[in-house]
């Protein structure tokens, strides 16, 4: 007997039997979706993604806020700085902001902390604003967001990118603090600065801000100069950080880099590594925030 044979006799018993017993036909089939559902059900279990542990301590000891009580004399002040993000992204400027609440954070070059500023503003708003943070390592020439934050590196932004993950949910890590959630950048790639110019960026941008309209995503972007990707970026996002070092970034610098952002986003500069004292020698220091335009 063929295979079309097979496949046809099997049918005409199954219509057989539905017809003689209806009741335990329908049985059957009711078995067949539960099997399917468990199946179903057991996948969903096993792709689901571990919790980022963060260590508190640790983070206090490294100049982080990672807590609402947290001594640390840069509390107030990003409590200050977020405060004009959070209008910006859901007052009345909102209204006239693409992507309001996408946010990125970067400097005219490289080490001058735009990633502490990033984790700060990043935990500073979500223990304290009741609000949820979606942090994104999307510096991925030199991620350093697991290497701060002291996790084990993990599938992100570059996985998606290249279409190696089916969801945006695939890259998004629940963290142990309840309103911050982690984005890694992801596997080294040779492509990477072409992969944040991509389609596919614009259509995670997209993503982010009507998906999640209420929630604040940060973006740790690369140094604006020497990278032509970081200008395009600011086409995606509402607001940006140009995190200045204070004594070291020439002020020439801080023109070229502000002059290549896109001219329609809410532009701030925070100044970092500010001396206060023999002690004290490595912290946020107050901000500048306005229209680029302006």
């Amino acid at each position: 007997m063929s295979t079309i044979e097979k496949a046809l006799a099997k049918q005409k018993l199954a219509q057989h039997e539905k017809l003689e017993n209806p009741t335990e036909y329908q049985a059957k089939a009711d078995n067949n979706i539960q099997d399917i559902s468990s199946t179903s059900a057991h996948k969903k279990v096993n792709i689901n993604k571990d919790k980022i542990i963060l260590n508190g301590d640790r983070l206090n000891e490294r100049g982080f806020i990672y807590s609402p009580d947290s001594a640390h004399h840069i509390q107030e002040e990003f409590r200050h700085l977020k405060r004009k993000l959070l209008n910006n992204a859901f007052g009345l400027a909102s209204k006239t902001l693409h992507n309001s609440n996408l946010i990125m954070v970067t400097s005219s070059h490289s080490n001058e902390g735009k990633t502490y500023v990033a984790i700060n503003l990043a935990l500073s708003i979500a223990l304290e604003q009741n609000k949820t943070v979606l942090l994104i390592d999307a510096d991925v020439l030199r991620p350093s967001l697991h290497r701060e934050l002291e996790f084990e590196s993990k599938k992100g932004l570059l996985e998606y990118l290249l279409a190696e993950v089916p969801s945006l949910s695939d890259i998004i890590y629940s963290t142990n603090i309840d309103n911050l959630k982690l984005v890694p950048a992801g596997k080294p790639h040779h492509l990477t600065n072409e992969l944040l110019a991509s389609e596919r960026m614009e259509s995670l941008a997209k993503e982010l801000a009507e998906r999640y309209p209420d929630r604040i995503v940060i973006f740790d972007c690369p140094p604006i100069i020497g990278v032509t990707e970081t200008p395009l970026l600011s086409d995606l996002v509402g607001q940006a950080l140009v995190v200045v070092e204070e004594s070291k970034t020439k002020t020439d610098d801080v023109k070229t880099a502000v002059s290549q952002l896109n001219s329609e986003i809410a532009l701030g500069l925070v100044m970092n590594k500010t001396i206060r004292s023999k002690k004290d020698v490595y912290g946020y220091y107050g901000y500048g925030y306005g229209r680029k335009n302006q």
